[in-house]
């Protein structure tokens, strides 16, 4: 009989994922794979030695008593002339291991985040966010095993989240380097989505206590105060853009537009259909027609009012009645484009729309308690914002009057 220890010996694994380290029994040209549970990158493994990571030697330490414990069970069977079977020969290894326990080893905390995804049944958008964090998760390399879910191991993820919003100095930006866009809400959307991974996990008993229940409080979603929008100016030259007709330019332009007057975040946009819409006579205005809709947005499941306005319909009949479709990095990239050749010195993306929509309503006359409802806001605290950005504005009219006066 001889043992080894192999990577991924059915090489499914893909590139940049962990893959499974096996032991590899040969009794007489016939091959057993027993599973030890760990799971490491490729250029992780080498020599038959975990390398490249922080708990290498806690790591190898383990495999080699798996291995010895493999060992021993092989050769008790072969001794009482029984069948090799791999499934009882992994159950016994686990439970004679040294820690008592395989939860850290047989089932990678990442791995079992990355299989319950499928499983939450949550809106495009949001599972998009669980992904990223896994991401992060993966890129960080501070919690990766169930044994790494602690409130101090929480911390130093919270430490790493935060080293990403550095400045660059003048030197890394000439070798090019970007630094990563991350917010102080980009910091709270992880720790929130990561808590909710630790409540299931709990749940389904693989944690006894999430290490958040020790941090209660400690990490708070950022406030933004300012808010950026487009001034009426600017809108006037987004506007008097002319792209050539049906290029991915001009389908940017009109979709840009039509998150304007609408005020529908990218995800509601892209889901509009006219058949939500009711076509509603205008009281004392024979021949004049509204749509109105009420609505629920694709992120929150909130209920919002809408109503087209004028430009959204001239939108709307050049795409018979649709909104372009494209996918938002590919439309965030136009945006650039457009908003350099209109002169606009605010960077462009798709949610400035609905900023600009917020504060023009607003210096218009709009209450904001009917604002909270076109945006679909949950708590009006979330609409005060814009308030305070139109009372800003009207502070500098004011200084501006006051200095004229003197």
């Amino acid at each position: 009989m001889t043992s080894v220890i192999v990577f991924d010996h059915r090489g499914r694994t893909e590139k940049g994922r962990p893959g499974p380290l096996e032991v590899r029994i040969t009794i007489q040209r016939k091959v057993y794979y027993v599973n030890t549970g760990v799971r490491v990158l490729r250029n992780e493994w080498k020599y038959g030695l975990v390398v490249n990571r922080p708990d290498s030697d806690e790591l190898n330490e383990r495999l080699a008593i798996i291995m010895r414990a493999v060992e021993e069970q092989v050769n008790e069977r072969l001794e009482l002339q029984q069948e090799i079977n791999v499934l009882e020969i992994r159950r016994a290894v686990w439970s004679a291991s040294a820690s008592g326990s395989t939860d850290d080893y047989s089932a990678p905390f990442l791995d079992w985040y990355e299989e319950q995804l499928p499983l939450l049944g949550l809106k495009h958008g949001t599972l998009k966010h669980y992904k990223t964090t896994l991401t992060r998760l993966r890129a960080c390399g501070i919690i990766r095993k169930w044994s790494d879910c602690t409130v101090a191991n929480v911390e130093r993820f919270d430490s790493w989240l935060h080293g990403l919003k550095k400045t660059l100095s003048d030197a890394e930006a000439k070798t090019g380097m970007t630094a990563a866009r991350i917010s102080d809400s980009g910091v709270y959307t992880y720790h929130k989505n990561l808590m909710a991974m630790f409540r299931r996990a709990v749940k389904f008993g693989k944690l006894k206590q999430s290490p958040y229940d020790s941090l209660k409080g400690e990490f708070k979603r950022g406030v933004k105060e300012s808010v950026e929008y487009l001034t009426e100016e600017e809108v006037a030259s987004f506007m008097n853009l002319h792209p050539m007709d049906g290029s991915t330019m001009a389908a940017a332009r009109d979709l840009f537009v039509f998150q304007l007057y609408t005020g529908l975040a990218f995800s509601d946009a892209q889901r509009f259909d006219i058949r939500n819409y009711k076509k509603v006579a205008v009281s004392g205005k024979p021949g004049e027609y509204r749509w109105v809709s009420v609505g629920e947005r694709v992120k929150t499941g909130v209920p919002f009012v809408s109503q087209l306005l004028p430009p959204v319909i001239d939108v709307l009949e050049r795409y018979n009645w649709q909104v372009p479709k494209l996918q938002n990095g590919e439309y965030n990239q136009c945006l650039k484009a457009l908003g350099l050749a209109a002169g606009i010195q605010t960077k462009m993306h798709s949610h400035l729309a609905r900023h600009t929509f917020a504060t023009w309503m607003l210096r218009n006359g709009v209450k904001i308690e009917n604002l909270a409802r076109m945006l679909g806001h949950r708590k009006i605290e979330q609409t005060m914002r814009y308030a305070k950005v139109v009372a800003q504005s009207v502070h500098d009219d004011f200084e501006m009057v006051a200095a004229l006066l003197k």
